[in-house]
């Protein structure tokens, strides 16, 4: 009995390791696309032309697609990535790592040091830390925990889940390839390039559906923060008088596409993160089984 308890802590504790540095990796390749996806978001004007032309009641977009936003942001701001942008991705490799409340306020300022562009309000995060505070107070560190948590429970699922199951398709493909496949070697009968593929497919489904609550999330992170005129209109205090709120007024105001803004930058993000992820987690997870068991 103890030997099986022994067993299942090893276990537990490959798992743990294995995810907490997949999920770091990931997150930090992943980072640049993240404040692209970011500026989308808090952006209330239309995120793409088209739009823009049958919405009259907003001025022209500072962002209005992919390659332009990806322009944009190297022509005004590439003599200062490395300084402070820095602790935007610091602060999102570890917010991905750590438990959801515990490093939410890290997520936070992330989102405001993203989401300014220059000239800079905050020129770093100390800055960012100090004024959410004088103006919101230590609750303002948490603005948007809402629907974060209403968002990583079925997000965790779908990812994990859909995971699962397209590895298990995975597995059931190369069953049906190969006549001389021997069901004891399921497990390794999978190949690094067929798992990378299942994690790009898990982190796209998950992201696409649970993609509003993270718009949603990101409001309420700005909401009532300083912001430069020239990337649109600043969202104003109680803008949002909450989650079901925010989700209504977005809905009413931009559209179903409000809701979806970013959705681009967001799944070319997602998708490789998720491969990524599920792909280092694999090997990772072999090698401390290998080490620790």
């Amino acid at each position: 009995m103890k030997s099986e308890e022994s067993g299942q802590l090893n276990r537990a504790l490959v798992d743990a390791l294995a995810g907490a540095i997949a999920g770091g990796i990931s997150r930090t390749v992943t980072s640049p696309l993240d404040v692209i996806k970011i500026r989308f978001q808090v952006q209330l004007e239309p995120t793409t032309t088209w739009t823009l032309l049958q919405k009259e009641m907003y001025r022209p977009s500072k962002y209005r697609g992919l390659l332009q936003t990806t322009k944009e942001i190297f022509r005004e701001e590439e003599d200062h990535l490395q300084l402070s942008q820095y602790w935007s991705y610091l602060s999102g490799g570890f917010a991905g790592c750590a438990a959801t409340v515990g490093s939410y306020p890290f997520d936070l300022l992330r989102t405001i040091l993203a989401s300014q562009g220059e000239p800079k309000v905050y020129p770093n995060m100390r800055s960012a830390f100090i004024d959410t505070i004088q103006k919101r107070g230590f609750k303002g560190l948490y603005a948007g925990l809402s629907p974060t948590l209403v968002e990583i429970i079925p997000y965790a699922g779908l990812q994990f889940g859909s995971y699962d199951t397209f590895k298990r398709w995975m597995i059931l493909w190369n069953k049906h390839r190969n006549p001389d496949f021997n069901p004891a070697m399921t497990a390794e009968s999978v190949s690094s390039f067929q798992l990378f593929l299942c994690g790009l497919f898990a982190g796209t489904f998950a992201k696409s559906v649970c993609h509003p609550l993270d718009v949603v999330k990101k409001r309420l992170q700005v909401e009532g923060l300083q912001r430069h005129p020239k990337y649109g209109a600043r969202i104003e205090n109680s803008t949002y008088k909450g989650m079901y709120h925010a989700l209504k007024e977005i809905l009413i105001r931009e559209g179903f596409t409000g809701l979806y803004k970013g959705i681009i930058p967001s799944l070319i993000k997602s998708a490789p993160a998720g491969a990524v992820t599920f792909l280092a987690y694999e090997h990772i997870s072999d090698f401390l089984e290998l080490i620790l068991t």
